[in-house]
Formats: C-alpha cells, structure tokens, sequence
C-alpha cells in the first residue's frame, strides 16, 4: 500500500510540473542550431580567427528552473533562446548502459537515491530528474546514445570523462556516426592520443593551464586543428596569444568562481571581461545570463556566421 501511495504522488508531482512548464515546450518552438555536417565542418568551427563568435558552452547540459541538467529538454530550451553547445556527463548503470548524469549518486538530480552503479538501465529510467532546484519534473534519465542521436543537425556535445571506459566511449561515438557533433574531453595528452589513433578527424577539449601542458599534448602528434584549449580559470593575454596564434580556441569555465557572485551585474561584467580579455568559450552554469552578457560582442560579419542557423524544430 505504501508503494502505491509513494507512485501515486509522483505523478500528481509530475502532473504539476507538466503544468507548470513555460509554453514555449508545446509551441514547436524555433531552435538556434549549429550548422555542423562534417569533420572539417567542427575543425573550421573552432579554429580561432580574429572575426571569431564568441561562444556559451552549457555546463552539464546548461541546466534551468523545470529544465534538469544533462536533459534532452533541457538543452533544446537552451537552443530555443539562444546559440550554443552543451556538456554532458556519461556514466555507468549496474549494467554497464552509459547514461547521462553528473553526479555518482542519484540523489540531487533525480527521484532515486544511492549509487547510480547500484542501479540497472531499467530500473533507472523509471526515475524521474530533478530541476536545479530540486523540483520533480516529467524528464527521465537519458541514455548516451538518444543524447548523441538528438544533437546531431542541431548542436555539438562535448563529452566529459566520467566512469565510462575511453573505448565504451569511442564506440557510442562511432555507432551514432557523430563524429562531426561531439568534442572530447581529453584530461590527459595519452587520452587524446588513445582517441587520435582511432580517428584522426575527431576533436578534442585539452586542459591546458600553461604553455608545458599544452607542449605534452603537442607532443602527441595531435594538429592543433584538432584541438580547444580549456585553461580553467582566466589567465595572462601572452598565454592566450600563444593559443590563438596555434589557431585554437580558448575556454574559460565561469561557474567556479565568477557565477558564485551574487550580484547579477558584477557577475554579467565578469563575463564581459573575460570575453574582451581574449577568451572565445564560456562554459557556465548561467548560460542565458552569459549569452546576454557577451551577444554584443558579435561580429558584424563573420566567417563563422555560416555554421548558425535558426529552424523549426
């Protein structure tokens, strides 16, 4: 009896949320997609020019109010207001399916509790995701493949490292064919040059905090053109320089430090600053206050304009 009353309230919780949910999901509503068809495509899209666009990377799929972190909703509202590319997190059920979802435990982001490792797919997707705010919504938890197969004509995702092995990894990349859609999170030069060795058209996110970290990727054989620096925290204008002059584009994670800001117009400078400072790449936890922070630093004319396009979903 017990379980069926705890049933029955989830779904008059998810009915509310159903409810609750702004319009713009039952609308059809218009989407900002990259316009990314091949390999080349991806390389050009990130090589840095002078006439680049300045971007907004979603961290952990760019979670919002009714919009769960790493959710197929979520990134398509995301995309309904605004251009980007998201992060996502894979990781591993108790039966080994890779799924999308940040955390190792289930408790903060979705109705389940525990270890996700504890759990298998079938149990999991009977689990229902959490907003930022901890609100119960509709959304189930995604696999790894139908996130890849949704982004693909639509948006890029670059796939952070998790508990997946590197190989389960190249293997769902390679069964969704979206190579031209995905960049890799490479925490190491040896995890880069384990993917490079596979595919030598796929592309990678490299952590570079300094000019001797970015030699130890170098040194792999990777071509620049294949790679986009992440260097955590802002750094000093001759270590971007040196990146652009590489033709690699530079992110700036902005969540750590500067969106912890109360004050929504110091944090929306910060981002100003970042972008004029010679970073291209925001990845934050605050994507829509980041985009309307650095729209007005869009080019007039771009040869980068070419990969944005605005659709019907």
């Amino acid at each position: 009896m017990k379980n069926i009353l705890n049933y029955r309230l989830l779904i008059v919780l998810a009915l509310l949320t159903v409810v609750q949910l702004p319009k713009v999901m039952a609308q059809g509503k218009r989407l900002n997609t990259l316009n990314i068809q091949s390999s080349t495509d991806l390389k050009d899209f990130f090589k840095y020019t002078e006439d680049r666009i300045p971007l907004i990377c979603g961290h952990r799929g760019g979670a919002q109010e009714f919009y769960p972190e790493n959710s197929i909703a979520g990134l398509a509202y995301i995309l309904s207001k605004m251009p980007a590319f998201f992060e996502i997190d894979p990781r591993l059920t108790k039966d080994s399916v890779a799924v999308v979802l940040h955390d190792a435990t289930l408790d903060r982001t979705t109705t389940g509790t525990g270890k996700l490792s504890d759990y298998t797919w079938e149990e999991v997707k009977k689990m229902r995701l959490r907003d930022r705010k901890g609100k119960i919504t509709p959304y189930r938890v995604h696999t790894l493949d139908e996130v890849l197969q949704w982004a693909k004509g639509k948006t890029i995702l670059m796939i952070d490292k998790k508990d997946v092995p590197l190989q389960q990894l190249y293997e769902s990349i390679k069964r969704n064919k979206v190579e031209a859609n995905v960049l890799i999170s490479a925490y190491t030069p040896e995890e880069a040059a384990f993917y490079f060795a596979k595919d030598k058209n796929l592309m990678f996110e490299i952590f570079v905090s300094n000019e001797e970290k970015l030699k130890q990727y170098e040194a792999t054989g990777i071509p620049h053109e294949n790679m986009v620096a992440y260097v955590g925290q802002p750094k000093k204008k001759s270590f971007y320089n040196l990146l652009h002059s590489k033709g690699m584009m530079i992110f700036v994670y902005t969540a750590k430090v500067m969106e912890k800001e109360k004050d929504e117009e110091i944090r929306m400078q910060s981002y100003k600053k970042t972008i004029t400072s010679g970073v291209d790449i925001l990845l934050s936890d605050r994507a829509l206050e980041a985009y309307d922070a650095v729209k007005e630093f869009y080019p007039k004319t771009s040869t980068k304009s070419k990969y944005f396009i605005d659709k019907k979903r």
